[in-house]
């Protein structure tokens, strides 16, 4: 019996993954999974790697980008528990909710401004605003983006978080945040949940407490965010379908409308009531932990491939400048935030 067609990207993609692992236990203060984007771009810069990727590679590496990623996306929601969440107060998740939507609406009108192509204003904002690549992934199945248009935020969200990891606590002391204060700081502002742990472990456990269970708040507005797009979608759809006769190009076929919430995301939010309702064993959380940021490495391995420097070189300095931009204002924000909740205390 032949093997299907995607089998060789899947095992590339797996193989990707174990090797990230391994790097991370060999350098903790680098996230896995920011690992594993690294190894995706700089095997896709390779001639002789590209033609592979392009070929008898292309429908498994296609699998562990997408399906690979959702699967990933529904079991971020087992580390999210809303009695966590409520405790952290109104006004925290108010100061959350704010600093998402203005980001991303800032993101996106500048991305538009300079003219990005495709959809990557969209996933550029998702992913700086939200939670890093998981945002860019599932967004991107909403929008219907080309593979090229991911392949850029990916790159920027994961090169800024990167950064964050070195640049934030060295700006901690001269800024005079304490552990709980730098902690907040970046739940709010860091991207991915790996780059958020690397990041606030520095200032140990009360920093890496209070900025995780920040950065899980700011991961539950991936749903309703995904659910705004879709409706956006749905409504464009309707107009091509409205369109004369002679604008045919405009026109989306009725049965490929998006749906307003993904069948992954209604995962998500399923996974995070079972947190939420059901006592899980440790080991349980821990299986699914381990299985998750798998999932995720192999996926985002899958993305980093579809990253070409000198197509980037080329094109990618308006994406560079959004990006960068970006992350100077969710980190503004946040700091103002910081010291907006703390200020009684």
């Amino acid at each position: 019996m032949r093997s299907p067609s995607w089998t060789p990207g899947v095992l590339v993609a797996a193989a990707a993954a174990l090797l990230a692992w391994l790097l991370h236990l060999a350098l903790p203060v680098l996230p896995m999974l920011t690992i594993a984007v690294a190894l995706g771009m700089v095997v896709g810069q390779i001639p002789a790697t590209q033609r592979l990727l392009d070929g008898v590679l292309k429908p498994g590496i296609a699998q562990a980008s997408r399906r690979l990623l959702r699967l990933g996306i529904v079991l971020l929601g087992l580390k999210l528990s809303l009695v966590d969440i409520l405790g952290l107060g109104w006004e925290t998740i108010l100061a959350i909710v704010l600093i998402v939507v203005i980001t991303f609406t800032g993101t996106l009108l500048l991305g538009r401004l300079l003219r990005l192509p495709g959809t990557q204003p969209l996933l550029i904002a998702a992913g700086f605003s939200i939670c890093g690549a998981s945002a860019i992934g599932a967004m991107s199945a909403i929008a219907r983006s080309k593979d090229e248009d991911t392949a850029t935020p990916v790159a920027l969200v994961t090169l800024c978080g990167t950064l964050a990891i070195a640049v934030l606590p060295a700006l901690r002391y001269p800024l005079g945040l304490d552990d709980e204060q730098f902690g907040l700081w970046v739940g709010l502002s860091v991207h991915d949940v790996g780059q958020v742990v690397a990041t606030a472990q520095i200032a140990g456990s009360v920093a890496l407490a209070s900025a995780v269970v920040v950065k899980l708040t700011r991961v539950l507005t991936l749903a309703p965010m995904v659910a705004i797009v879709g409706l956006v979608e749905r409504a464009r759809d309707r107009r091509g379908a409205a369109a004369p006769i002679d604008a045919p190009e405009t026109a989306t076929p009725q049965g490929k409308r998006p749906p307003i919430v993904p069948l992954f995301i209604v995962g998500f939010l399923a996974a995070v009531l079972v947190r939420t309702l059901v006592p899980l064993p440790d080991a349980v959380l821990t299986g699914a932990d381990v299985l998750q940021n798998a999932l995720l490495a192999a996926a985002l391995f899958g993305l980093g491939t579809s990253i070409r420097f000198a197509r980037l070189a080329r094109t990618g300095w308006r994406a560079l400048i959004v990006g960068l931009a970006s992350w100077a204002l969710v980190a503004l924000l946040s700091l103002a935030a910081v010291g907006l909740l703390t200020a009684g205390s």
